[in-house]
């Protein structure tokens, strides 16, 4: 068959260890046999980063801006493991919160549900999406490892004047402390573009922080979102929709009380952490979507897993592997579904329309990685390893073209 043609390339970012072999894998099984792809690559795999001091990140982010589309690999973020296992010339800051605080967007992050799999929490019944703030908090803080005994003060010199001076800790000996910062500007677009994003999917937003402790932090936060919700009450009453606030605490149990079905918007650290609890509760962490969206419509699509470097270490010694692609499979597709919104090209969307349905038809007829095998309800799952599974999305994609 002829392959799909296609007008503006994506920016396509490599990345690390096991979800690195798979990146591959799923371009040569499922996207280059049918797809002219025209991509602006970029690798961030580590040793990469390493080697050009983290700029090639900067430059990835700044070709997604240009060119609106982007597709990322998982990467790793290092520690000081990493920095002996890799020979790290620094303790690179997280390639997500580089991307995230350059686009200055939103990471709207969703489970991919079958119904052979079952929620965790039973009386989930629609899919949970959690928008996650995607600037500032621990991603973009500075730290200090303090070694005997001192005062620890925060300190603002304002161009205009304004200073002020609190002191943090009075340390008798031996702590650590950290500084972390946001801008109204960047609560401000993610509040926008959740505001949107319920009214595009017609579900309700809810938006949790701490601000009975951290009254002028999460305060602000909270104060912006109401701010921002006036502009969009309207169409949220037309529409039937509800926003509330609620501290994070009382969200997080009626989260587990609810039937799902809504967007729960969270600061960055917390949506880091909230969505890996949705995903695994809704049967796998390789099962969760991820989309970064920014105020001015430019789209970077992901897995919202990591590298799964226990199977990496495997893959090295020639052990065979039965790693989930589909988070990284569906970055793909929803990165080719925007690209052909985007230039007009209907062949392009449909083309990520029957890869989707290839892969759930892959599923429902129980064919599996080993991480879903025990998962499964009313299906005798055949586990299957990465090849062989993306070997049977092929074949069903292939007769749906």
């Amino acid at each position: 068959m002829e392959k799909i043609q296609m007008t503006t390339p994506l920016v396509e970012m490599d990345g690390d260890e096991m979800t690195r072999i798979l990146w591959k894998m799923i371009k040569d099984e499922l996207i280059l046999p049918f797809v002219d792809l025209k991509t602006v690559y970029f690798d961030l795999g580590l040793p990469k980063r390493d080697e050009t001091r983290d700029q090639i990140t900067v430059e990835a982010a700044e070709a997604t801006k240009k060119y609106g589309v982007a597709v990322k690999c998982a990467t790793i973020t290092p520690n000081a493991q990493r920095m002996d296992e890799y020979k790290l010339h620094e303790m690179w800051k997280s390639p997500n919160g580089t991307i995230r605080s350059l686009l200055d967007g939103t990471v709207f992050r969703a489970p991919i549900t079958i119904p052979s799999i079952k929620p965790a929490v039973r009386n989930w019944e629609k899919p949970i999406t959690i928008a996650r703030h995607a600037y500032g908090d621990v991603y973009k803080s500075v730290e200090i490892r303090v070694n005997e005994p001192g005062t620890a003060k925060m300190v603002f010199n304002g161009a205009d004047g304004q200073n002020e001076e609190v002191i943090i800790h009075e340390f008798k000996g031996p702590g650590v402390l950290q500084g972390m910062h946001n801008t109204d500007k960047s609560i401000r677009s993610f509040a926008h573009s959740c505001f949107k994003f319920a009214i595009d999917t017609k579900q309700d937003l809810w938006f949790s922080t701490k601000d009975t402790i951290s009254k002028k932090y999460d305060g602000t936060f909270r104060k912006i979102f109401e701010e921002v919700y006036e502009e969009y009450k309207e169409q949220f009453e037309k529409l039937g929709i509800e926003y509330f606030y609620t501290l994070i605490d009382d969200a997080v149990a009626r989260v587990i009380r609810s039937k799902g079905g809504y967007i729960w918007a969270c600061k960055n650290y917390d949506g880091d952490v909230m969505s890996d609890m949705v995903s695994t509760a809704f049967g796998s962490l390789a099962m969760m979507t991820s989309v970064l969206v920014s105020p001015d419509g430019k789209y970077e699509y992901e897995a919202a897993h990591g590298t799964v470097t226990r199977h990496y270490y495997k893959y090295l010694k020639g052990e065979d592997t039965s790693t989930n692609p589909m988070a990284t499979i569906f970055a793909w597709s929803g990165a080719m579904r925007k690209r052909g919104e985007m230039d007009q090209l209907p062949a392009l969307q449909q083309f990520a329309d029957k890869l989707e349905a290839a892969c759930y038809a892959t599923l429902n007829a129980g064919i599996v990685t080993k991480d879903l095998a025990n998962l499964m309800e009313g299906v005798t799952p055949v586990t299957v390893n990465s090849e062989g599974f993306l070997k049977a999305i092929r074949e069903r994609l292939e007769a749906s073209l």
